[in-house]
């Protein structure tokens, strides 16, 4: 008998290297990813303009930053002892009106610069439902703890987030035609909206992501955009609450450290395994906690391990440890 299942996943035909720069933007799920390349010491860079829920928002910062559209002062505003911004997250707001101004603006032209580099990026779309600021009649990517008053709450339709996701297609390849671009709806339920809402909320994107990979433009008969099923693991693979953090919102390290294995046995080139076990073995090292730091035993061990740092940056010169 066959008491679980397991989603197929067709292994990617552009895989990543240790060569690859990597671009993930979207929800907390992206970081999580991210977190996993930083330790196994990928190329990347994670969310400039911390994290960002919905379509509309993680297109709205890419066109600024593909069409340098740089931020103005009349685009913040001064809330609880701090300026903000509505197109980015609370983790750039500021007490000081002009770092905040200058954070925005470089964060634009870097992003711009990584992603003309990109050899992948990665989205995690985590949610459909958007506000909308009564007064501006503008889609927010976040409230900063406005009063919700001032805000009217919308579902984006899947024909919406198709337009969108294709619009953003249509900017990454502006300033990087050859880049590959692979998008995921986030594992985590956003049950503040409602255990009904967050359904209908993955769903539309869902049905979004895949009419936008269906009607996605080809470049010499190549798939640019691809589809990865975190959403779909954590529902049917990992169909548990022990799966989930206390919150029971999250997916816990567990269920997080599983979607990494699924994602890397597809998307990462089999070339990279003896070095990301190696880095792991390094990794592990740094974080031993000895007994008695000053014994002739640890010194030798320290010495040891920086000799396997230094071989491995000889194959990887990018590493750092």
């Amino acid at each position: 008998m066959r008491f679980r299942t397991q989603i197929p996943i067709k292994n990617s035909d552009h895989q990543i290297n240790y060569e690859s720069s990597i671009v993930l933007l979207g929800s907390c799920f992206a970081v999580n990813i991210a977190e996993k390349f930083n330790y196994y010491k990928f190329q990347n860079m994670v969310n400039p303009f911390g994290i960002l829920f919905h379509p509309l928002a993680i297109h709205k910062v890419i066109r600024r930053a593909v069409e340098e559209d740089f931020f103005t002062e009349n685009e913040l505003f001064f809330h609880n002892e701090r300026w903000h911004c509505f197109d980015v997250h609370s983790d750039l707001s500021n007490s000081n009106k002009e770092d905040l101004l200058q954070d925005l603006n470089q964060s634009l032209s870097h992003l711009k610069s990584q992603i003309k580099s990109a050899s992948h990026v990665l989205i995690t779309y985590g949610t459909a439902w958007v506000y909308k600021e009564k007064t501006s009649q503008k889609i927010v990517a976040n409230c900063h703890k406005v009063p919700q008053t001032q805000f009217d709450k919308e579902l984006l339709s899947a024909a919406q987030i198709e337009t969108t996701i294709l619009d953003t297609i249509s900017l990454f390849h502006k300033v990087n035609p050859s880049v590959n671009i692979i998008l995921t709806v986030s594992p985590v339920r956003h049950l503040k909206d409602g255990f009904i809402e967050n359904q209908q909320s993955k769903a539309n994107l869902i049905i979004g992501v895949h009419q936008a990979i269906h009607q996605q433009p080809t470049t010499d008969n190549r798939q640019i955009l691809t589809y990865f099923p975190s959403y779909e693991i954590m529902m049917d693979e990992l169909r548990d609450y022990r799966f989930y953090a206390e919150d029971m919102i999250h997916p816990n390290q567990t269920a997080i450290n599983y979607i990494w294995e699924r994602f890397a046995a597809t998307a990462i080139s089999d070339e990279c395994l003896p070095i990301m076990n190696e880095v792991e073995g390094i990794q592990k090292a740094l974080a031993h906690k000895p007994f008695h730091p000053d014994s002739q035993s640890h010194q030798l061990f320290l010495q040891q391990l920086n000799q396997r740092m230094v071989r491995l940056q000889d194959k990887v010169p990018h590493l750092i440890f």
